[in-house]
């Protein structure tokens, strides 16, 4: 009874296996799928071969616009990239480069102009101006000493905004310090043939007013200012002049004519009133202006600026030698050998005191000077020097020394150690055709 009552339950069954049983009877057949492929079966690929291995893709048009923006956009990241790389690379060698100019221009050092100070207008600002510009009105810097700017001294300024940063404390000027003769001359006085008078005259004029003065302030006259030597070309002007330079022990500051003509209007008048203000300096001493009729030929009405600078500087050397101011103990010696052509008022007493001829050398002087230049000469016995001392021709020294010089190069030529008559008379034919410029008289009759 008990086996019957669970058989009874069994078949009733759950709930839930009535539901099942519906739908099986619900579903309806379907045939299986179709195979894949139909053959043999293949194996599944393993390894790295298999991981790269992707399948094929055909690009359509749109793609391969994108494909052409990507490589561009790649090309300009590889050019950015090389830039970048440059410019990491480069930088350090600009940095170097920009540190040595430093270091250059620390060792050059800035330029600056250097001009004159004209007006002081207050303790910071000054009017200027240079040699080749118009005037400015300027700063001074705070560090420069105010306490030594005075109306025309040099000064340094910027080079660009002109403000005075110095004081230029040698105000020498270079042209004037390369006129001072550091060496004395090797010619003395008695390398001069002759000229026995103008020798005593300068030195009554030039000397002895240096080395005794009292000897003048004894007999109540006041010594000569300056001398000129005139006379014709190389008759011993400039000979004098070395050798009153080689027996005085006072400063001697040499200066030809045409140094004193400079290219910038004033120039040549600073220059003269430079040369006397050293020459005053360091006096005793004795200005020698050789070729003075460069700058002291006769005024006339100029007609160019160049002429009218000659005659300014001219008067600058007029107002030196016989100006407000005393020069004290500095002696003048001009020369020239046009002494017709220089302005009277250079020549008028009180600033030339002494006109010195330098004639042509007569007898006597020719046999001092044929002495004096054959005696270092190995002559043979048959010269005659009598001969050329004797001679009408017009002979200067300078003519002399220059037949000497000739004879003995002419010996020189043919290996003789000893100079004959036959010597002198081809030398003495030779300087008498070139003192006539070559051209024999009556050539061109």
């Amino acid at each position: 009874m008990g086996q019957g009552s669970s058989t009874g339950l069994n078949r009733q069954g759950l709930p839930g296996d009535r539901k099942s049983d519906g739908d099986k009877k619900d579903k309806k057949y379907e045939p299986a799928a179709p195979p894949a492929r139909v053959g043999r079966k293949q194996r599944k690929q393993k390894g790295p071969e298999a991981a790269a291995r992707l399948p094929t893709v055909t690009p359509l048009t749109k793609c391969k616009l994108r494909l052409l923006k990507l490589e561009r956009i790649k090309d300009y990241l590889l050019m950015e990239e090389e830039f970048v790389t440059n410019q990491e690379r480069l930088k350090p060698q600009e940095e170097k480069t920009e540190e040595d100019r430093s270091k250059v221009d620390d060792l050059r050092g800035s330029p600056m102009s250097v001009g004159n100070l004209e007006e002081l207008i207050d303790e910071n600002h000054a009017i200027v101006s240079s040699s080749v510009g118009p005037e400015y009105y300027v700063s001074i810097l705070s560090f420069v000493d105010k306490d030594q700017l005075e109306p025309g001294c040099a000064i340094l300024m910027h080079n660009k905004v002109l403000s005075v940063v110095g004081i230029l404390q040698d105000e020498v000027d270079p042209m004037v310090s390369v006129m001072k003769v550091e060496k004395a001359p090797l010619e003395s006085y008695a390398d001069i043939g002759g000229l026995d008078a103008q020798i005593q005259e300068i030195k009554e004029a030039v000397e002895l007013p240096l080395t005794h003065p009292e000897l003048y302030e004894d007999i109540g006259i006041k010594p000569p200012k300056g001398v000129i030597l005139y006379g014709e070309p190389g008759t011993g002007k400039t000979l004098l002049a070395k050798a009153v330079a080689n027996s005085t022990s006072a400063t001697f500051l040499r200066v030809v004519g045409s140094e004193l003509i400079q290219k910038y209007l004033g120039d040549g008048p600073k220059l003269v009133r430079e040369l006397f203000r050293v020459a005053d300096d360091l006096s005793p001493s004795i200005v020698f202006i050789d070729e003075i009729d460069a700058v002291g030929t006769k005024r006339y009405d100029a007609h160019s600026g160049g002429e009218r600078e000659i005659q300014r500087t001219m008067l600058e050397l007029l107002n030196q030698l016989d100006g407000f101011d005393s020069r004290g103990d500095v002696k003048v010696i001009l020369a020239t050998n046009k002494i017709e052509s220089l302005d009277p008022a250079l020549l008028r007493p009180g600033r030339i005191d002494r006109k010195i001829e330098f004639p042509l050398p007569d007898i006597k002087t020719r046999r001092r000077i044929f002495q004096i230049h054959t005696s270092r000469m190995t002559l043979a016995g048959d010269v005659n020097l009598e001969e050329f001392v004797m001679t009408k021709d017009e002979f200067s020294g300078a003519d002399i020394k220059a037949i000497c010089t000739e004879a003995g190069l002419l010996a020189l030529r043919e290996r003789r150690m000893k100079v004959t008559q036959a010597d002198f008379k081809k030398a003495k034919e030779k300087v008498m055709f070139k003192k006539k410029e070559g051209v024999p008289e009556g050539l061109y009759m």
